[in-house]
């Protein structure tokens, strides 16, 4: 046991007081302790328990998506309407063609017989014509002169009467000679026609862009006329786009449009071509096209799709027939409102466009918010009315301890 100082006479009462100042002061840190964690507590009660998003502004689009075929704007099936066997291909798959430029020749030679067989048959209608004419005009003298001599006495009734017959028959053999050579004259235009068809000409100006035939072969146009080529005008080019019967009533004609195609140059972004909607045809067909030849069918799928076509420039040739189009109809757009994120929202039952969600107030407190929304996506909605600006969105709530419990709104 220690005993006082004795040169220091306060020795005597330091060990008390210090022992009262040590007390006081672990009093006061505890107190602080307390009212720390206390403040703390109060916090994450009041707003560490939650994920938010702050209401901000920004641009929205609501989207059809959809798959579309590529196809020429305008093109022709160009084919054999005489059958024959292909003598002459004067162009290739990729050749650029202008309007009545060869384009093949089919062996003429069954067409020009029939033709000279034609031409023939005509000279000898005429000349039996030009003789039927000198007949006639013998039987007019001859009855002029039998009316002169009956005037005189001279002939007989019945004699009057055969050279009238007969000016009237070589009149009438002329008239069917004359219906026979228009007769001739139709069958040789029309055999001049056939024999023209064996030379086939570009009915417009465009590309080359299938080929169906080849020289030598032989084609048959008795029942269906074949396919020799493809001209296709590829400066435009129109979309051919299935929509489901689901999406289909969203989209109308004169809607924006935009798509991209399958593949690009390897490291840049993908090109974005813009349209607008000409037409939505209103049964389920084949996309023109994708069958040469082939008329529009229905789908064979069980997913009933409606076909929406638009028109796009392809002045730089970037686009080619049968592409994969990535289509998106821009069915409504916003810009620059106030959007906030859709999984955040509770949608009111029988109330299109109202909705339900929680900010947390001033005081660090969830508050319950009544929504209009206007155009939405799949993840985003315009907020008409319930959040302003800066509001603080409760998207998810957390638990405090182990993050066992977990509640996304």
């Amino acid at each position: 046991m220690s005993s006082p100082n004795p040169l220091n006479p306060d020795s005597a009462r330091s060990g008390p007081h210090r022992a009262r100042r040590w007390r006081w002061t672990g009093l006061v840190a505890l107190v602080s302790l307390l009212a720390t964690a206390g403040l703390w507590a109060n916090h994450r009660a009041a707003g560490d328990g939650f994920d938010t998003v702050t209401i901000g502004r920004g641009d929205i689009e609501a989207t059809v998506d959809a798959i579309g075929t590529l196809q020429p704007r305008r093109y022709v099936d160009v084919g054999a309407q005489v059958s024959g066997q292909v003598r002459r291909l004067y162009v290739r798959a990729g050749d650029a063609v202008e309007k009545g430029q060869p384009l093949a020749e089919i062996d003429p030679t069954v067409q020009q017989s029939t033709v000279d067989a034609s031409r023939a048959a005509l000279a000898g209608l005429k000349a039996q014509l030009a003789d039927q004419q000198a007949r006639h005009r013998l039987a007019r003298h001859q009855h002029a002169r039998q009316l002169q001599m009956a005037g005189d006495g001279a002939t007989r009734d019945e004699d009057v009467q055969v050279a009238e017959a007969e000016r009237a028959s070589t009149a009438a053999r002329i008239d069917h000679l004359k219906a026979q050579i228009d007769q001739a004259q139709s069958t040789l235009k029309g055999n001049l026609a056939q024999l023209g068809y064996t030379r086939i000409d570009a009915p417009m100006a465009g590309t080359v862009v299938s080929l169906d035939a080849r020289e030598g072969q032989t084609l048959n146009a008795a029942y269906q006329t074949p396919n020799v080529l493809r001209i296709a005008d590829l400066s435009a080019m129109t979309v051919w786009t299935e929509v489901s019967e689901a999406e289909v009533r969203r989209v109308r004609a004169g809607m924006p449009v935009r798509f991209t195609t399958l593949g690009g140059a390897p490291g840049q972004a993908k090109r974005r071509w813009s349209g607008t909607v000409r037409q939505v045809l209103p049964a389920p067909q084949q996309p023109e096209g994708k069958a040469a030849g082939t008329a529009l069918a229905p789908t064979t799928s069980k997913v009933v799709l409606y076909t929406v076509l638009f028109d796009v420039a392809n002045a730089d040739g970037e686009l080619m027939p049968q592409m994969t189009a990535q289509v998106s109809f821009v069915t409504a757009a916003a810009q620059g409102v106030l959007t906030a994120p859709l999984p955040a929202l509770q949608l009111v039952a029988g109330q299109p466009g109202r909705y339900t969600a929680r900010v947390l107030g001033p005081d660090g407190q969830p508050q319950a918010r009544a929504l209009r929304i206007g155009v939405r996506d799949r993840l985003t909605a315009e907020v008409l009315e319930g959040l302003a600006e800066g509001d603080r969105l409760i998207t998810a709530e957390r638990s405090t301890g182990d993050g066992a419990r977990r509640f996304q709104f």
